[in-house]
């Protein structure tokens, strides 16, 4: 009996079956989380909504979520399923981080709702194995968000940032 209950424990736990699988795993994890952290702390910076806790959590979900089925043998074919719930789930997240402020007639928080969004986007590539894609992302996003506030010619005086987040 304590056989039976210690193969069925192995049986359990045998997702991992190998050092290289561990390692795979851990480098695509974790490369989600520090780009996500970079992201994360670009809004954090500038005291946006979420920060790098929300957006490590956000792109290791995403990992996840497609390193969990290809682990099980789905194929790539199907995962566009998964992909559709994560975009899906994503919009949820990021509809909290958008505040309307009807009197002032603003919108606040769409940009972080969209860095929210592509987090996800970039937590994928990485849970996929694509992460000089995911690494080249960050980069893209980060030019962005530090280039076109100051293109989009903001009123005299005003924070470039604060500008671009009411949009």
């Amino acid at each position: 009996m304590g056989q039976d209950i210690w193969a069925a424990t192995v049986r359990e736990f045998s997702d991992i079956p190998d050092i290289a699988t561990i390692t795979l795993i851990f480098i695509r994890l974790t490369l989600a989380a520090i780009l996500g952290g970079i992201l994360g702390y670009e809004r954090e910076r500038k005291a946006r909504s979420a920060g790098v806790r929300t957006h490590m959590l956000v792109a290791v979900g995403a990992a996840l979520f497609v390193i969990g089925p290809l682990q099980s043998g789905m194929p790539i074919e199907d995962m566009s399923r998964v992909l559709q719930g994560i975009v899906q789930g994503i919009g949820f997240l990021g509809a909290g981080a958008i505040i309307v402020r009807t009197a002032q007639h603003q919108v606040e928080g769409l940009t972080t709702a969209a860095n929210i969004w592509v987090t996800a986007a970039i937590g994928v590539l990485a849970g996929l194995g694509l992460e000089a894609t995911a690494v080249l992302s960050v980069a893209i996003v980060l030019i962005i968000l530090a280039v076109v506030p100051y293109l989009s010619k903001p009123e005299v005086g005003a924070d470039p940032d604060q500008n671009d987040s009411k949009s």
